[in-house]
C-alpha cells in the first residue's frame, strides 16, 4: 500500500491540478479560437502543410540538377499544380455533364423511381398477405411513416443544397484572392524551407524542442499517415467504381463512382451500405443482370480494401473495431460528417502520443494519486500524516 506524507501528497495534487487546468485551458482555446484561427490563417497554414510534403521533392531536384532552391521550388510547385489543375478539370468537367444530364432527365429518372417502389410494393404487399393481420397494421403504418419522413427531408435537403450552391458562387471571389495567396505562401515557404526550419528550432528551448519532435513524429505517424493512406484507398476505389460502372452501362457512373468513394473514405460505413441495398432492390424488381454486376463491382471494391488495407495502411491504424466504432460514433455526434472521419484519427493521434512517452508522467502521477487515494479510504493516510 502507498502511504505518502503530506507533504508528498500535496505536492502530487498540485501537479495534477495544474496539468488538469492547462488543459482545460488548451482545449477551450481550441474550441473558442481555433475555428477563427483557422478561417483566417487557412491560406498559409495550408501552405506551410505543402512546403512540409514537397520539400523532399524540391531537395532531390535541387540536389539533381544544382539549380538555385528559388528555382527548384517554383518548378515542382508549377508541375504540382498543372497536375492537380488537369486531374480536377478532368473530373470536374465529367462530373458537370453528368449533373446537367441528370438535372435533365430529371422527370424520367423520377417516373422510374416511382415505378420500383410500386414494383417492390407490390411484392411486399404479397408478403405481407402471409402475416397476420395486426404485424400488417404495423408494417403499413411504418411505411407510411416513412414516406411521410421522406416527403419532409427530401425538399430540406434540396433547399440545403441550393443554399449551398448559393454560397459556393458567393464565395468564388474570396477563394480567389485564397488561393494566389496559397501559392504565393507556398513558394516562399518552399524556396527557403531549410533555412526557416532551423531558424525556427534555434530560438526554442531545447526541452521543448524534443517535446515538439516527439508530438511531430507522433501525429504524422497518426494523422498524416492515416489519412494519406484512407486518400489513396478512396482514389483507387474511385477508379475501380467508374471503370465498373461503365462496364455495366451504369448512367451518371462518374458522378455515382465520386460519391460512393466519398461514402467509402469515411470509417465504418463503406461504400456497400449503398450498393448492396441497391442490388437488392434490383432483384426484389426482376433486374438481376444489373444486381450481379453491381454485386461484382461491389466485390472488386472488397477484394481491393482487403489485398490494399494491410500493404497501404501497414501499421498506421491498428484501432479495434469496436474502438473505431465509438470513435466514428462520438466524432458524429461532435461535429457530424466531418467528426466521422476525424474521430479515428484523434484516437490514432492521442495512442501514438502516450506510446511515444510524452505522458508518461502524467500516467504515473494519476497511478500514484489512485494508489494514494486507496490508501486514503482504507486507513493508510494516518500513517502517512504520523511519518510527516
Amino acid at each position: 500500500m502507498c502511504e505518502l506524507s503530506w507533504r508528498e501528497r500535496g505536492r502530487l495534487w498540485l501537479r495534477l491540478g495544474l496539468r488538469l487546468v492547462l488543459t482545460l485551458i488548451f482545449l477551450l482555446a481550441v474550441v473558442r479560437l481555433g475555428p477563427t484561427f483557422f478561417a483566417l490563417f487557412t491560406p498559409f497554414l495550408l501552405a506551410g502543410l505543402c512546403a512540409w510534403m514537397l520539400s523532399p521533392a524540391v531537395r532531390w531536384v535541387h540536389k539533381r540538377t544544382r539549380l538555385p532552391r528559388w528555382l527548384c521550388a517554383m518548378t515542382v510547385l508549377i508541375l504540382v499544380i498543372v497536375a492537380l489543375g488537369a486531374l480536377l478539370w478532368g473530373l470536374a468537367a465529367g462530373t458537370l455533364r453528368e449533373l446537367v444530364s441528370f438535372a435533365g432527365s430529371w422527370e424520367s429518372i423520377l417516373t422510374s423511381l416511382e415505378a420500383t417502389a410500386d414494383s417492390v410494393g407490390l411484392l411486399l404487399a404479397k408478403w405481407l398477405e402471409l402475416l397476420p393481420m395486426a404485424a400488417q397494421e404495423v408494417v403499413n403504418s411504418l411505411i407510411s411513416r416513412l414516406f411521410a419522413w421522406l416527403g419532409t427531408v427530401m425538399p430540406q435537403i434540396l433547399a440545403h443544397v441550393m443554399d449551398w450552391a448559393a454560397g459556393v458562387a458567393r464565395g468564388l471571389p474570396s477563394f480567389a484572392v485564397a488561393s494566389v495567396a496559397f501559392v504565393m505562401a507556398s513558394y516562399f515557404l518552399m524556396s527557403d524551407y531549410p533555412r526557416l526550419k532551423a531558424s525556427v528550432a534555434d530560438r526554442l528551448p531545447q526541452g521543448l524542442r524534443i517535446l515538439l519532435s516527439i508530438i511531430k513524429r507522433a501525429v504524422t505517424a497518426g494523422f498524416g499517415g492515416y489519412i494519406k493512406a484512407e486518400f489513396l484507398l478512396s482514389v483507387g476505389v474511385f477508379f475501380i467504381l467508374a471503370g465498373g460502372f461503365f462496364l455495366i452501362h451504369q448512367p451518371y457512373a462518374l458522378l455515382l463512382a465520386l460519391g460512393l468513394a466519398v461514402l467509402d473514405f469515411i470509417p465504418i460505413i463503406g461504400s456497400g451500405t449503398a450498393m448492396v441495398p441497391w442490388a437488392a432492390v434490383d432483384l426484389l424488381t426482376g433486374n438481376f443482370r444489373h444486381a450481379l454486376g453491381l454485386m461484382a463491382v461491389w466485390g472488386l471494391v472488397v477484394l481491393f480494401r482487403q489485398l490494399g488495407e494491410p500493404k497501404i495502411l501497414g501499421n498506421q491504424t491498428g484501432l479495434a473495431p469496436l474502438t473505431s466504432l465509438i470513435s466514428v460514433y462520438v466524432g458524429m455526434k461532435l461535429a457530424g460528417v466531418p467528426g466521422m472521419i476525424l474521430g479515428p484519427v484523434v484516437c490514432l493521434v492521442v495512442r501514438n502520443v502516450v506510446r511515444s512517452g510524452v505522458m508518461d508522467d502524467a500516467l504515473a502521477d494519476l497511478r500514484l494519486a489512485g494508489r494514494d487515494l486507496t490508501a486514503i479510504l482504507k486507513g493508510g493516510g494516518e500513517s502517512g500524516d504520523k511519518s510527516s
